[in-house]
Order: C-alpha cells, then sequence, then structure tokens
C-alpha cells in the first residue's frame, strides 16, 4: 500500500514562491507516475503537474506552465511542486497523487489515480 504525505503549503502574498513535498511510503517510488491536483473551493479539482517514473518527462496545466516545476527524488521517495509567481487564483488544497507505471501520458484524470495524499492547503493573498 502506497501512502502519500503531502506538506509545504501555507499562506503567501501574490509574487511570491512555495515548494510543495510528498513523501512516498510503502512502495518504490520510481514504480509510479505521480501528480499534483488542486480543488478550490467551489469549483472542479484540477490537473496541475505530473512526472514520470524517473521524472524525466513532465506535463503541465496550462495555467500553471512556467511557473510552476514537478520534480523528482526518488533516492528520498519525494515529490515537489515548486510554485513560482503565486497568484491568488492558485488558491486551493493540493493533492499530491500516485499510480502504478513508469510512462507519464500527459495530465490524467484523477479517476486514473491510485493513490492520495490528504492535501495541503495554499492561499496566495492579492
Amino acid at each position: 500500500q502506497v501512502q502519500l504525505v503531502e506538506s509545504g503549503g501555507g499562506l503567501v502574498q501574490a509574487g511570491d514562491s512555495l515548494r510543495l513535498s510528498c513523501e512516498i511510503s510503502g512502495r518504490t517510488a520510481s514504480n509510479y507516475v505521480m501528480g499534483w491536483f488542486r480543488q478550490a473551493p467551489g469549483k472542479e479539482r484540477e490537473a496541475v503537474a505530473a512526472t514520470s517514473g524517473t521524472g524525466v518527462v513532465n506535463y503541465y496545466s496550462d495555467s500553471v506552465k512556467g511557473r510552476f516545476t514537478i520534480s523528482r527524488d526518488n533516492a528520498l521517495n519525494t515529490v515537489y511542486l515548486q510554485m513560482n509567481t503565486l497568484k491568488p487564483e492558485d488558491t486551493a488544497v493540493y493533492y499530491c497523487t500516485g499510480k502504478a507505471g513508469r510512462f507519464a501520458t500527459g495530465l490524467r484524470p484523477g479517476s486514473e489515480y491510485d493513490y492520495w495524499g490528504q492535501g495541503t492547503q495554499v492561499t496566495v493573498s492579492s
């Protein structure tokens, strides 16, 4: 059983940066495609980024491309989401997700992911 634990959320001002971390336990991290989703109040869950098992292939939503970077350190069993130039519209609960497999094929819907973290709140004030 894979367990995912996010950390790093908080309250920041527009233009600031945050780095979210997701610790993976229970299995070999490189065997899982990992992703980040977010959900703002009253809005649907949105796929933000995804990364292949090696971290070489990454995908981003148009809303975060150029500002967010997903990365992973499989030796530390950790996936990161570096968020720069944050905007108020980035305010949401951010979830780390994982699914078995090494090859990422774009931003896939949440229904395709097997494992979810508890979420971490990111709030960006204007």
